[in-house]
C-alpha cells in the first residue's frame, strides 16, 4: 500500500496531465513496472523508495524506445496527420498536425508511433503521416529555408503547371523545405524527400511569415473570420475541420503563438477578466470557457470554449461548424445554451503561449 502511495504521489507531481506526459507505472508486488519519458520522475520514485527502506525490483523503462535506433524525431510529411489516442485507425481522433510539423517520438507499436506534438501533446500517429530522423537528419532539416503555405487549401503539383498531376493536397500552415523558384511556383521538397511545385502565391518563406505575426485584436479577428463555417471536427485542429479548441489553437497558431490543444488546458493560461458586472471589460479575441462550475466535491469541468468578437456581444467558436453567436438576449443569434454554461474569460497574452513561433526555433 505505501509502495503505491509513493507511486501516486509521484505521477501527481511530476504528471499530472497524462495527455502531455508519461508515467505509466505500476507495482505488481515489489516490482515496478511500465514506462515515463521522465526520467526525474522515476529517479525521484527510486529515491523515496530508498528513503523509505521499502524494497523494489526496478522495471520501469525510460522512453525513448531503444528499437527506435535514434531516431527519436520526426516530421508530419502529409498535409494533415490524424493522430489517435490509441495505435489504430478506429481509435479516437485526439488531435492533428499539419506537415512538416516536427514531433518527438518515444515508441512504436507495429506501423504506428506515440509521438509528442510542440503543443505537448501525447498521442499515436500511423506510419504513413511521418518521417522518422535522426539528431543529424533533423538538424539538417531545420537549417534548411522553409516555405510555409498560407492559402486554406490548395495543393502541390508535381511540375510548374497547375493543371497537371498532384504531389499532395496543402493545408494552410503546411511548411516545406524551399529549393527555388521556376516560371512563378515554388520548388518545394517534402520531409520524406518528395519534390514539388506550389503556386508563387500561395506561399511565404517561414521567416518572413513568422516576423510579420502580430496577435493583436484586429488580427485574431480577422483570422477568425477566415475559419467561418469550416465544419466542426472532433479532434480537428487545420483547415480539413476544428473543434471548439482546435478552432482556437488554430486561430492563434496563426498569428503566431501556440497554445495548448485543449480547453481545459487552455483555460489555464492567460488572466482572467471580470465579467460579474456585464461583457464590458472583455477585448477582441479574449477566450471565452463554458462547462459546467465545481460543485459538492466535483471538480469544474470545461468543455467548451470560444473567442470574443465584441461588436453586438458575439463570440466565435466551433459548434457544428464555425459560427458566430451573441451574449444578447435581444439578438437573433442569441445563444442561450452556451451562456448558461459560460464559466469564465481569459485574456492570452504572448508570453502565456506554450511558444511565441516569433522567438522559438520550431521551423528553423
Amino acid at each position: 500500500m505505501m509502495l503505491q502511495t509513493l507511486i501516486d504521489a509521484v505521477r501527481q507531481q511530476y504528471a499530472p496531465d497524462k495527455r502531455t506526459v508519461l508515467f505509466q507505472v505500476e507495482a505488481l508486488g515489489h516490482v515496478l513496472s511500465g514506462e515515463t519519458n521522465l526520467p526525474e520522475a522515476k529517479a525521484a520514485l527510486l529515491e523515496r523508495l530508498q528513503a523509505a527502506n521499502i524494497p523494489f525490483q526496478d522495471s520501469i523503462h525510460v522512453l525513448p524506445a531503444p528499437d527506435l535506433e535514434g531516431r527519436h524525431r520526426a516530421l508530419v510529411t502529409i498535409s494533415v496527420a490524424n493522430l489517435r489516442t490509441q495505435p489504430k485507425h478506429a481509435a479516437e481522433l485526439a488531435t492533428q498536425a499539419t506537415l512538416g510539423t516536427p514531433i518527438q517520438v518515444w515508441k512504436k507499436d507495429g506501423t504506428w508511433y506515440l509521438v509528442q506534438t510542440p503543443d505537448e501533446y501525447i498521442a499515436w500517429v500511423d506510419a504513413g503521416g511521418i518521417t522518422l530522423l535522426d539528431s543529424a537528419g533533423f538538424k539538417n532539416w531545420q537549417q534548411s529555408p522553409k516555405l510555409l503555405y498560407t492559402d486554406p487549401y490548395g495543393f502541390a503539383y508535381a511540375a510548374a503547371d497547375g493543371n497537371g498531376a498532384t504531389v499532395s493536397d496543402l493545408v494552410y500552415g503546411d511548411v516545406l523545405v524551399l529549393e527555388g523558384e521556376q516560371a512563378g511556383f515554388y520548388k518545394v521538397v517534402f520531409p520524406d524527400g518528395r519534390t514539388g511545385y506550389i503556386p508563387s502565391g500561395s506561399g511565404v518563406l517561414y521567416e518572413d511569415w513568422v516576423a510579420r505575426r502580430q496577435p493583436t485584436e484586429e488580427n485574431l479577428v480577422q483570422t477568425s473570420r477566415r475559419l467561418m463555417g469550416l465544419p466542426y471536427l472532433w479532434g480537428g485542429t487545420s483547415f480539413k475541420g476544428v473543434d471548439c479548441s482546435g478552432f482556437t489553437k488554430t486561430v492563434y497558431f496563426m498569428n503566431g503563438l501556440v497554445l495548448p490543444r485543449d480547453a481545459s488546458q487552455q483555460i489555464h493560461l492567460g488572466e482572467v477578466v471580470d465579467t460579474a458586472g456585464g461583457w464590458q471589460q472583455l477585448r477582441p479575441g479574449d477566450l471565452l470557457f463554458f462547462g459546467v462550475p465545481a460543485a459538492e466535491g466535483k471538480p469544474e469541468r470545461v468543455v467548451h470554449v470560444g473567442m470574443w468578437l465584441g461588436e453586438g456581444m458575439t463570440f466565435i467558436h466551433a459548434s457544428g461548424r464555425v459560427r458566430i453567436s451573441s451574449m444578447n438576449p435581444e439578438a437573433e443569434n442569441y445563444d442561450a445554451y452556451e451562456r448558461g454554461r459560460f464559466l469564465r474569460a481569459k485574456r492570452i497574452r504572448p508570453q502565456d503561449a506554450l511558444l511565441d513561433l516569433r522567438a522559438a526555433s520550431l521551423y528553423e
